[in-house]
């Protein structure tokens, strides 16, 4: 669906992306990650035809985004990180606008500006100005004029920047959705939305592709031994660091703060091969100890991206 080979771009002496490539198949959500600076915004503007690579090539269905940049925008939808939104509009011109804009048949603009007002449940707004809207709705009629031409492929980067909780929640429901029917590419600071949201990870760090993978991918090749928190309730801490240690497979036991005299928390660090927390559970009935918390610590996708872009 999309190709991108050594995709090279310089600021000035500043390099912005150097020699990325990775694909994106058809039907795929696919969360392009790094931090600020790491050339996520660049790379989404030369696939939509905002800029031009120095070296490289990219390819939407075999079409070359330097070369046949009119058509491979009619493919495309883009909401950039500054949406940029008539505010004295409202939604209801607007997305009017914009269907004319995009070269829509005149007689089919009522009917695009009705889908997409309720594919982005923006029935209650669409008689405001979109400067008297929520974040959140401007967002979702950045989304909406993104799609109103039905295009195959959406590119939305930073899509639910500066959103509230519950507004994120409900762009993100929204992707999902859309993710159903076409191909998306967003960018994102959010890693627990990318990690609920996206079906693979491209990590770009000092313009360089660091990751390419699932997120459980990634985090299985990342995680390696496996961290098991345990809460106890007894004053004898050395005797219990030593007990916990004893249990086969546990290679090391930190202990960590008390909430009390006699509740302390210790971090097992064990083997990935088997799961010890049924083992911990018995040892503490053996030995009387109260048992206030027992978990395996995950790796997260905000683990691996600190590992893989802190340098």
């Amino acid at each position: 669906m999309i190709r991108i080979d050594d995709l090279s771009k310089h600021y000035g002496t500043v390099k912005a992306l150097d020699a990325i490539s990775f694909e994106v198949h058809q039907g795929e959500i696919l969360g392009l990650l790094g931090p600020n600076g790491a050339g996520k915004s660049t790379t989404l503007k030369i696939l939509s035809g905002y800029l031009r690579p120095d070296t490289g090539r990219v390819t939407l269905k075999g079409l070359d985004v330097v070369e046949e940049t009119e058509k491979v925008r009619t493919l495309i939808g883009y909401l950039p990180e500054y949406n940029p939104l008539y505010q004295d509009l409202l939604v209801f011109d607007y997305l009017h606008y914009i269907a004319a804009m995009r070269g829509i048949d005149p007689a089919l603009h009522d009917q695009r500006v009705q889908a997409m007002v309720e594919v982005c449940g923006l029935t209650p707004a669409v008689n405001f100005k979109i400067g008297e809207l929520s974040k959140g709705n401007r967002q979702r009629v950045g989304l909406a004029q993104a799609m109103i031409h039905d295009p195959e492929i959406l590119i939305l980067d930073e899509p639910t920047a500066g959103l509230d909780p519950n507004q994120i929640g409900e762009i993100r429901d929204l992707i999902k959705r859309l993710g159903q029917k076409k191909t998306v590419i967003l960018s994102s600071h959010i890693l627990s939305e990318v990690e609920a949201t996206c079906d693979r990870v491209v990590i770009i760090h000092q313009g360089k592709v660091v990751a390419d993978a699932q997120p459980k991918t990634l985090q299985a090749q990342a995680e390696g031994d496996v961290k098991i928190h345990v809460k106890l309730g007894s004053g004898k801490q050395r005797e219990v660091a030593a007990a916990l240690k004893s249990v086969p497979g546990v290679l090391s036991v930190e202990r960590g703060g008390d909430e009390s005299d006699a509740v302390w928390s210790y971090d097992l660090r064990c083997n990935r091969e088997s799961d010890l927390r049924p083992e911990v559970f018995r040892l503490a009935g053996r030995e009387g100890w109260a048992l206030y918390e027992l978990r395996r610590e995950v790796v997260s996708l905000e683990d691996i991206f600190k590992q893989l872009t802190s340098n």
